[in-house]
């Protein structure tokens, strides 16, 4: 796929350039052959792009829904966390609870991973829980404060897919809209140029062909009186 948008990218830059001189093209025969293999070029990096625009509008659709999904999910979770760990304050204390958590090494460690989707970079945050040995007993704490701390890493795992998502979809977004800029470079401007050209470069060649008939026709005659008389 990287390879399928370089030369995307080539094939517009080539594009691009040809119609950048003006239309100071010239009315050959020749330059009507190279337009019209311009013009076939430009319809294929367009259908090409079409494709592609087509691709990266059903993956952003999937993010936008995968988003949603972890945001309402991790809602849900921070929710109960909090619900669960005021009623530990309530029968605990907030000293205890504060003694507790500064007893606690970090259990939860973060790693980013990147991908690439039709040259578009993309990345994973995987979060990952650390099973470690509790610093103090069940005895000394109250369920609602181990509810908690359950909840509590479910939402750093959601939050972490979730950034990850939300950070894709603006970099698909992005791509996207370039993609589009160019599909409308291309229907737009360049393809019409190139058929305009097309287009002009004809009628003066059948001018032309007629003006050349027409001497022909004018020498035949000039040499059948030479050769009567």
């Amino acid at each position: 796929m990287e390879v399928c948008k370089i030369l995307i990218e080539a094939a517009f830059a080539l594009t691009w350039m040809s119609v950048a001189f003006g239309r100071g093209y010239l009315r050959t025969r020749l330059e009507l052959i190279r337009l019209r293999r311009a013009v076939r070029t430009a319809q294929r990096v367009y259908r090409i792009l079409e494709d592609k625009r087509d691709v990266l509008i059903s993956r952003l659709n999937e993010l936008v829904e995968e988003a949603q999904e972890l945001r309402n999910r991790a809602l849900s979770n921070l929710t109960e966390s909090y619900r669960h760990l005021l009623s530990a304050y309530m029968e605990l204390g907030p000293q205890r609870i504060e003694s507790i958590a500064g007893t606690l090494p970090e259990t939860v460690s973060i790693s980013m991973d990147t991908f690439t989707m039709m040259g578009i970079s993309l990345v994973t945050l995987n979060a990952q829980n650390e099973e470690v040995r509790l610093l103090y007993s069940f005895g000394d704490t109250s369920i609602s404060l181990d509810e908690a701390a359950r909840k509590i890493r479910r939402v750093i795992t959601d939050i972490c897919k979730a950034a990850a998502t939300e950070n894709n979809i603006f970099r698909v977004a992005n791509e996207l809209r370039k993609t589009q800029r160019l599909l409308n470079a291309l229907e737009y401007i360049i393809i019409p140029r190139y058929e305009e050209a097309i287009k002009t470069i004809s009628m003066a060649l059948e001018e032309a062909d007629r003006d050349y008939f027409v001497k022909l026709k004018h020498i035949k005659k000039v040499l059948e009186r030479k050769a009567a008389g």
